[in-house]
Order: C-alpha cells, then sequence, then structure tokens
C-alpha cells in the first residue's frame, strides 16, 4: 500500500486527507517512482482553492525527487535504482506513483534530495520566461517580485547569468538579504512600497524591459507602470488573489505593453521541449535554495505557510 494526502473538494488547507491506496504495475511507457522529496508549489494551492479547476478526487503536487521502483514494458532508457526527478504531472502528494517515463529526468549523484525535487517546475519556468516569453540578453532590465522566493530568486540568478539587471521587490529586510545573495542589483522593500516610483527613479524613469509579477492581486496593475513602451509584463501567478480584470486600453497603445500569461504546465506537456527544457536547466548548475522541510501528513501546514508568505527558498515534503 502508498499513503497519499488527496482532496476530495476544493477549498481551504484542511481539505486534505491521508489515504493508502494500491498501485498497479507501471504500463508500457510507465516508471514506478519511489519520491525522496516532493516540491511545493503556488499552482498546488491554486488548484487546492478551486481558482485552477482539477478533476476531483486528486492527489495534488507536480514535482519530486525519486527513486526508479519499477518499468513498464517498452522503457529502455530508465532502470531500477535510477534516481530521478520531474515535473509537470499532477499527483505528487504521495509516496510512490506510476508516472510517464518520458518525464523523468536522471539527476547527478550530487544533486541533494531537496534541490532536485524544487528544481524542474520553477528551473524550466524560469527557462520559459527568459528564452520564450522575452529573450533575457545582456542590457536587459528585469523586475523580479516576490525575489526571496524559489521561483523569484531563481529568476534573478537566471537573469544575472544572461547579463541582465535585475531589480527585486521583498517584503521584509531579512528577505531583501536573500536577493541580494541571489545577486540582485537593486531590492525594493516592504509589502506597501511604492515599487512603480521606486523602479522609475532606478531606471531614470525608462521602465524596466520585462516584469515577473507572481503576486497578482492588484499588483499586476501597478506593474504595469514600471514596464518601458514595448516592454513586457509576464503574469506568472496570483499568491495575493485573483486578478481584477485589466482593460486593453491600460496596455496601449499609449504604454504600447506586451502582457503574456504563459503557462508552464502547458510548456511542459510537449515531451520534446520539456526534455530539452530540463537538460538545460540542469545543465546550468543554478539551483533554488531549499526551504523548509514538511512531512507529507503536514501539508496542510505547509499550504498555510505558503499563503502566509512566512516561507523562503523553495519548501518541500518528505513522504
Amino acid at each position: 500500500m502508498t499513503r497519499i494526502m488527496q482532496i476530495t473538494q476544493t477549498g481551504g488547507p484542511d481539505q486534505f486527507t491521508l489515504a493508502d491506496v494500491a498501485l498497479p504495475a507501471p504500463r508500457p511507457g510507465e516508471v514506478r517512482a519511489r519520491h525522496l522529496a516532493i516540491g511545493l508549489n503556488f499552482v498546488d494551492i491554486y488548484q487546492r482553492s478551486g481558482l485552477y479547476p482539477i478533476a476531483l478526487p486528486a492527489v495534488l503536487g507536480i514535482e519530486a525527487a525519486a527513486v526508479v521502483e519499477a518499468v513498464g514494458d517498452g522503457v529502455t532508457e530508465l532502470a531500477v535504482g535510477d534516481r530521478i526527478a520531474y515535473a509537470g504531472a499532477v499527483g505528487a502528494y504521495a509516496e510512490a506513483r506510476n508516472l510517464p517515463a518520458w518525464r523523468a529526468v536522471r539527476i547527478p549523484d550530487t544533486m541533494p534530495d531537496a534541490v532536485a525535487a524544487t528544481l524542474l517546475a520553477r528551473g524550466i519556468t524560469a527557462h520559459m520566461l527568459q528564452t520564450q516569453v522575452f529573450p533575457v540578453a545582456p542590457g536587459t532590465t528585469a523586475l523580479v517580485h516576490s525575489a526571496a522566493g524559489g521561483l523569484g530568486s531563481l529568476l534573478v540568478r537566471w537573469a544575472k547569468l544572461r547579463g541582465a539587471t535585475v531589480i527585486a521587490t521583498v517584503g521584509s529586510p531579512a528577505k531583501a538579504a536573500l536577493a541580494t545573495a541571489s545577486g540582485a542589483d537593486h531590492v525594493i522593500v516592504g509589502r506597501d512600497a511604492d515599487f512603480v516610483t521606486e523602479v522609475r527613479a532606478l531606471t531614470a524613469d525608462r521602465g524596466v524591459d520585462v516584469a515577473y509579477d507572481g503576486v497578482g492581486g492588484t499588483t499586476l496593475a501597478k506593474t504595469l507602470g514600471c514596464v518601458r513602451p514595448f516592454g513586457t509584463v509576464a503574469s506568472i501567478g496570483e499568491s495575493a488573489g485573483p486578478i481584477p480584470p485589466i482593460a486593453v486600453e491600460d496596455l496601449g497603445p499609449r504604454r504600447s505593453l506586451v502582457l503574456a500569461r504563459p503557462s508552464v504546465m502547458h510548456y511542459m506537456s510537449d515531451p520534446a521541449t520539456y526534455r530539452r527544457a530540463a537538460a538545460e536547466v540542469i545543465a546550468t548548475g543554478i539551483a533554488p535554495s531549499p526551504g523548509r522541510s514538511y512531512r507529507l501528513a503536514d501539508v496542510a501546514t505547509a499550504h498555510r505557510d505558503l499563503e502566509a508568505g512566512t516561507t523562503t527558498g523553495s519548501a518541500y515534503l518528505v513522504p
């Protein structure tokens, strides 16, 4: 029997219930993965709350580090005992699971479980944002909200690797230190900070080339005011709540902005794209800073902490 944490209806963190299920043998093209650590992501919260619809009952979680426990017919590139990571496949809040073999990516022996479990979803998101949505290069100026978080800190590091100047926003002095350690050139501190005015001052009123907004709520409308004409705003989350409607007139013609709403889950749904991006992510050597660990049975506490903004780095579950 395999222990899972599931939800049977959407709502708050108290919706999680523990269950024991029997896993079938892997089907052709599948592997069974015995989890070592399980990544926590805001998409898990969006699905649990009902903001992002998902079929119920559901086992949440989109990424993990694992050991291959069994392989189905036709699987030739993986063997029992291989250490892997995967992302983009809902169902990770479990001790073990079956998943398509093409999702499983071998990881270096030196990579800690906590890093491997939180690397691919965030890393492939950064890859998508900085190669496809807006190609970041030397001379680019980028704005990264929530820069002390798992994804935010990774976006800072990836942008710096590509030669960009990075302006970061964080909620506290302690988180400012983390953003600076990731390489941010300028850090704006405080949940109520007038970041639009500060960004304009830092860019001589030009605005940034690209802004990454995973906060949502009323923040996105303000973020539009931070970007230069013909620049790009990438809306990548709603940690502060649903985003009020934005009128097309808020984007142009006066501002002439591009507003992107990319889905990394969609980006990771194509096997060739997924495997190419995963290989590039691992090759960079840039990894998220591990955050707090939680037992699988304590996933409700983990969700509360994520929603409250009390975590730093990339939090994860241990089966």
